[in-house]
C-alpha cells in the first residue's frame, strides 16, 4: 500500500502525471471516494502523461469517455449505474481487456468485475484543499511517489 498526500488539484495532476506514466496496456485503475475527492483529477494527469491533448471531465452523464493518446484512455463513471451487468453491457470486458488503459470512477459499485490485478485507488479528502491517495496493488517502482509521502 502507497500513502500519498497532495495539498492542491496541481500536485493531484502531477501524482496522475506518474501513475499515468508507469502503466502499461491493459492496466485498469479503479477509484474510490466521494463526490469532488480528486478522481477526474487525478484522471487528467493520467491523460496528460498518455500525450492525451482533450480536456478531461467526468463521464457521469455519458458513462464513458475515450481518448486517443500514446495508449487508449478508457475513462467511466459508474455513479449512475445500478448494477454489475449495466456495466458490463457497455462493453466494458473489451475495454478492460484490450489495447489501453481503463479508469473506473465509482469502481465499488462494479468490484466484483474487477480483476484481481486492477489498481485500486482510494482517494480522501483531509481539508478544502489535502487529499490523501491510497493506492493499493501498485505493480510498478514506488520511489518514484518518495516526493508526495510523509
Amino acid at each position: 500500500m502507497l500513502e500519498l498526500f497532495s495539498n492542491s488539484a496541481e500536485t493531484t495532476i502531477k501524482i496522475g502525471e506518474i501513475i499515468g506514466a508507469n502503466l502499461k496496456k491493459g492496466d485498469i485503475i479503479a477509484f474510490k471516494g466521494t463526490l469532488a475527492a480528486g478522481k477526474t483529477t487525478l484522471t487528467k494527469g493520467i491523460a496528460t502523461s498518455l500525450s492525451i491533448d482533450e480536456v478531461i471531465t467526468s463521464p457521469t452523464f455519458t458513462l464513458v469517455s475515450e481518448y486517443e493518446g500514446k495508449l487508449p484512455l478508457y475513462h467511466f463513471d459508474v455513479y449512475r449505474l445500478d448494477t454489475v451487468e449495466d456495466f458490463l453491457n457497455l462493453g466494458s470486458e473489451e475495454m478492460m481487456y484490450g489495447e489501453g488503459i481503463c479508469v473506473i470512477e465509482w469502481s465499488e459499485k462494479i468490484e466484483s468485475a474487477l480483476p484481481k490485478d486492477a489498481i485500486i485507488i482510494e482517494i480522501e479528502i483531509l481539508t478544502p484543499e489535502t487529499r490523501k491517495i491510497i493506492i493499493n496493488n501498485w505493480p510498478y517502482k514506488t520511489d518514484i511517489f518518495k516526493e508526495y509521502t510523509k
